[in-house]
């Protein structure tokens, strides 16, 4: 796989009001992201609502996903699931479809030791070696959390090229970075402090803000890993307020909203997610003002 740099954008997934998948708006929202200069598509992530799709749904947003793209930018499949065997049966599909590479996440609610996180991702590649994987570490999320030494592992094996590193510990990023290997990337996960990851070396920003400020996104991204600071912090300072305002409630619950204020696409939920309060509303529509996003 060519290496993927640059602003991933974590794709939220467009549903009817009634519920159901709106596949014409999430092929919609693909080219305005093409258009905008988003350098790769993540879907059915977490703010692709992966928890509340069902399997079927989740297999037909990737295979629609590729298609609509149709190789003018990389499609990152979220395959990730708490068992093993779900998880590589999502790959699979992702890899016949022609999704470009895969998330997995650290499996979730089921609390798996290092060894056993070790062995699920193992497995995972040796079962679809030839579509590479991108972990993703998200604690805050997962419970779980991949400790550092474990990441050092994964990363020697074949079929596993990088990291989405969302705690938001730039410590912690920087310690990837100078251990793993060359062709390892690690990518942020954390809008808020991505941009210190990538000038510390990160590839590049798997992004929550992207879906409201793709070619920002893309401007930044692109700033931070030439090492232009003065440009790079230009904009993170611009886009801060959003940054900071997508997760005044569990996202993707603000982010769905925006979309919708901004005439993207609707921002219907499926239960257990709500649509954002009536209180936080003001403070997201600020954010999406100061940061120019909304006349």
């Amino acid at each position: 796989m060519t290496p993927i740099t640059g602003s991933i954008v974590a794709l939220v997934t467009p549903f009817h009001p009634d519920g159901s998948v709106d596949y014409p708006a999430l092929r919609k929202l693909i080219d305005w992201h093409i258009a905008e200069g988003t350098d790769c598509i993540g879907v059915v992530g977490t703010t692709g609502e992966s928890p509340t799709v069902n399997v079927d749904e989740h297999c037909e947003i990737i295979r629609v996903s590729v298609e609509q793209a149709k190789g003018r930018v990389p499609i990152m499949a979220g395959c990730g699931a708490n068992s093993t065997a779900e998880a590589i049966e999502l790959a699979r599909f992702a890899k016949k479809v022609g999704a470009d590479c895969q998330l997995q996440v650290v499996p979730y609610y089921n609390r798996p030791t290092q060894e056993g996180q070790y062995q699920h991702f193992r497995s995972i590649a040796e079962a679809v070696g030839d579509l590479p994987m991108v972990l993703y570490n998200v604690p805050g999320r997962s419970v779980a959390d991949m400790f550092h030494d474990t990441v050092l592992r994964l990363a020697q094996v074949p079929g596993i090229v990088g990291i989405k590193e969302a705690t938001g510990n730039i410590e912690r990023a920087q310690w990837l970075i100078k251990e793993t290997p060359a062709d390892f990337a690690v990518y942020s996960g954390d809008d808020a402090t991505a941009v210190a990851l990538m000038l510390c070396g990160g590839q590049g920003n798997v992004s929550v803000t992207a879906n409201v400020a793709p070619r920002l996104m893309h401007e930044l991204c692109v700033a931070a890993i030439a090492g232009d600071r003065a440009r790079a912090m230009q904009i993170q300072l611009q886009l801060l307020p959003v940054h900071k305002h997508l997760f005044v409630e569990a996202n993707p619950i603000p982010v769905k909203w925006a979309v919708e204020r901004m005439g993207l696409c609707g921002g219907t939920m499926r239960l257990p997610m709500t649509p954002l309060s009536a209180s936080a509303q003001p403070v997201v529509e600020q954010a999406l003002r100061d940061a120019g996003l909304l006349a």
